[in-house]
Parts: structure tokens; C-alpha cells; sequence
């Protein structure tokens, strides 16, 4: 394994600014090789898809390339990827179109664990139905989702499970595994929201057990888009609302307008980046994605453990999780000071955290902070180094009475 996070820096122009961006877990910054494939889109010219010219031709090989990308970033297949402008989009119309077949009395379970864009547009969809909400609860004092009480919130009438790979405030990790598997066993089919958890570790979708699995570019190194990945046989047996011209193919009919073709590109590009993260890595795209992410995940424990033992040898910092699997995402209060007063202080000493509920709506309520202001949210990805972790916990140090 050959991880130099030094020379990954330099790949990231935006880091030359003298900022610590410890705000990845809202959207990483983006190496000058996708900035590069977006431009040469644009300067090779694109044309709409579909039409008898090269420029077209072009628009339709990038679609197939950032398919192709996605599959093997998630370990699905290409004609399972749907693309689309971001993952809350994606999510209300796969609802509106899942639940065209629930009725009265059916059930879908949601979590309070999750981003609320893995909640709202079921618990919405269910109630157009007549469909009934059921809740996983989180262990408030560590953050866990325990796959045990799945037990007791599936039945017969269960058609659909949605369930977060990693939390975006907490970094939990609960068990998608066990959890799917008893959704299975049960006749429902699984939505698990991995847009937190793909940045920071390796995907397996069928390891998982997720039927559908969305994920969001702009959290690991490219641009704004959104992706759903699933079964291509599952997609044939599904019928969305779409224009009456608009392709009935799988997944094209999941799509609705006219895709950011330069921004898919881009994604194409971000994957082939995260690809190379291992510069020892070998094989396929899909191996060296495997090698690259495993090797971005250990140097991003690295980083927490100081980051978490920093923080909790501060007596004026209340830090939040304690889950057994986590993501390198701490979420934490400072005493005496609200979490946007918390922010602001960092961002003067450039030091970029995010604060409040960050759409964890649900997770920040039963935890009794919502109100409050929710808390501070640090969180590492492949490029950030020790520097930047130091003057965070420099940052916050300064803030005790």
C-alpha cells in the first residue's frame, strides 16, 4: 500500500489557499484531474444525446463512461446507474415511483439515524399511500443503530427498508448486512443511502444487501450529480411518471431532462481519481478502487483517533457517538458558546467545520440538541493531514473558560 498524502494535496488546487477544510463531510474540494476532464468536454464541444453529429456521439460515450465509472465505484452494473442532479432528487422520485404499488395497511421503515433525505420522501410517500411509518430507533448515548430491533419492526407487510450506510453528523456505521438480510427474509427490498459512507471506505452494493443504493459525486472528489444504483432487473419491473417522448430503457427512463454532461465527465474522472489514491494498486478499475479506498480509510482513522483523543482530553467539549464503526466525522459542542459561534472562531483562523442539524433532523431532535443549535461537525477525508487536525484542536483549545 503506497498512500502519500502529500503528493494528494498537491492534486487538489483549492488546498493551496492555507485553509484546513475539514468541511468534507458537505461536499469535498476536487483535483485538477476532474476540473481537467470537465473543460476538455466543454472545449471538444457537446451536443444533446441522441443526435447523428460527433458532438453528440461525445455527449452519449460520456454518459456510458460515468455509468460504467459508478458501477465500479459501488460494485454494481452500468445499466443500473441511474444519474440525476443529486441524491435527494433521486430518492423522492424512486418513492413517488415504489410506492405506486403500496397500499393501505402496507408498511415502510425508516431511521432516525439517517440524513433526512432517506426519510422524508418515504414517510411522505407512505402517507400518500395510506401506507404505515415504522421507526428504528438510535442508542442515543452511542450512536448505534442495533439491527436487532428489525426483528420486531418487520412483517409481512413490510415493503421497504431504508437504512444509511454511515451516518453524515455521527459517523455511525450500522449493520446495512444484517439488517437487509432480515428485510429480505421478510419480501421487502432495501434503500440504503451510502452518500456518507462512500467517500470514506470501500463499496460492495451486493455485500451489502442494497437494492438501491444512492450515493452523491460531490462528496468524494467530483462534481455536483447524484447516482442510484441498482439491479437492473429490479428497474425493469418498475414504471416511473415520465414524458411521453422520453426513453423507456433502463435506466434511461429513471431520468428525467437533459443530464450536465461535462459534470459527468467530471464524475467519470473523480472515480478514475479515486482509483489512483493507492499508487500501488494494480488490476482493474474496480481493484485498484477496493486497494485505493481501503488505504484512504486507514489514513483517515489515523487522523480521527488524534482528532477524537484531542477532543476528549478538552473538559469544555462534548463530543457525540461512540459507535463500535464509524466514519472520521466527529460532531461536538463547546461549552459556552453556541456551534455557529464555534464555527466562526475556526473559520477566522481558517479552519472550515460545518455546524447545526446538517438535515440529520430526526438524529439531532432525539438527542435534545436540535433546538440548540445542534453542534459542530468536523470531517476528515483522504486529503486532510495532521496540520489540519492540529489547528482544529488548537482552535477549540482557545475557546476554554
Amino acid at each position: 500500500m503506497t498512500f502519500d498524502v502529500n503528493t494528494i494535496r498537491g492534486d487538489y488546487p483549492a488546498l493551496a489557499d492555507g485553509y484546513a477544510y475539514l468541511d468534507g463531510a458537505a461536499g469535498t474540494q476536487v483535483p485538477e484531474a476532474v476540473i481537467g476532464a470537465i473543460s476538455a468536454a466543454y472545449r471538444a464541444g457537446i451536443g444533446n444525446a441522441g443526435g447523428a453529429f460527433p458532438a453528440s456521439d461525445r455527449a452519449g460515450q460520456i454518459v456510458a463512461r460515468c455509468r460504467a465509472a459508478l458501477a465500479d465505484l459501488a460494485g454494481g452494473q452500468p445499466d443500473g446507474v441511474i444519474l440525476g442532479p443529486n441524491m435527494t432528487t433521486l430518492t423522492y422520485r424512486l418513492a413517488g415511483t415504489l410506492a405506486k404499488s403500496w397500499r393501505r395497511g402496507d408498511e415502510v421503515i425508516v431511521s432516525r439515524l439517517d440524513h433526512d433525505a432517506n426519510v422524508r420522501p418515504w414517510v411522505q410517500a407512505a402517507r400518500h399511500a395510506g401506507a404505515t411509518v415504522r421507526w428504528a430507533e438510535v442508542e442515543t448515548e452511542t450512536g448505534e443503530l442495533p439491527a436487532a430491533q428489525y426483528d420486531h419492526l418487520l412483517s409481512g407487510r413490510t415493503r421497504l427498508v431504508a437504512v444509511t450506510a454511515a451516518s453524515n453528523v455521527l459517523g455511525t456505521r450500522p449493520d446495512v448486512a444484517a439488517i437487509t438480510a432480515k428485510a429480505h427474509r421478510a419480501g421487502a427490498i432495501t434503500y440504503v443511502d451510502g452518500v456518507h459512507a462512500a467517500p470514506h471506505g470501500p463499496i460492495d452494493v451486493a455485500a451489502l444487501g442494497a437494492d438501491f443504493f444512492a450515493t452523491s459525486a460531490y462528496k468524494w472528489s467530483g462534481p455536483h450529480i447524484g447516482a442510484v444504483i441498482a439491479d437492473p432487473v429490479l428497474l425493469r419491473g418498475l414504471r416511473p411518471d415520465k414524458l411521453a417522448a422520453a426513453p423507456d430503457t433502463v435506466p434511461e427512463r429513471f431520468e428525467t431532462g437533459t443530464p450536465p454532461y461535462a459534470d459527468l465527465a467530471g464524475a467519470a474522472a473523480a472515480v478514475d481519481y479515486l482509483a489512483s489514491l493507492d499508487r500501488a494498486a494494480s488490476g482493474s478499475r474496480r481493484a485498484r478502487l477496493l486497494a485505493s479506498m481501503a488505504a484512504a480509510e486507514a489514513h483517515e482513522q489515523r487522523l480521527f483517533r488524534v482528532l477524537l483523543d484531542g477532543l476528549a482530553s478538552m473538559p469544555h467539549v462534548t463530543c457525540y457517538g461512540k459507535a463500535a464503526s464509524r466514519t472520521a466525522t466527529a460532531y461536538f459542542t463547546v461549552a459556552g458558546h453556541t456551534p455557529r459561534d464555534v464555527a466562526a472562531h475556526l473559520a477566522a483562523r481558517k479552519v472550515n467545520v460545518w455546524n447545526g442539524h446538517n438535515y440529520a433532523w430526526e438524529l439531532t431532535r432525539v438527542l435534545g440538541i436540535r433546538d440548540s443549535g445542534s453542534a459542530v461537525r468536523a470531517g476528515l477525508v483522504h486529503y486532510n493531514d495532521r496540520s489540519d487536525t492540529g489547528r482544529l484542536l488548537e482552535g477549540i483549545a482557545g475557546l476554554a473558560p
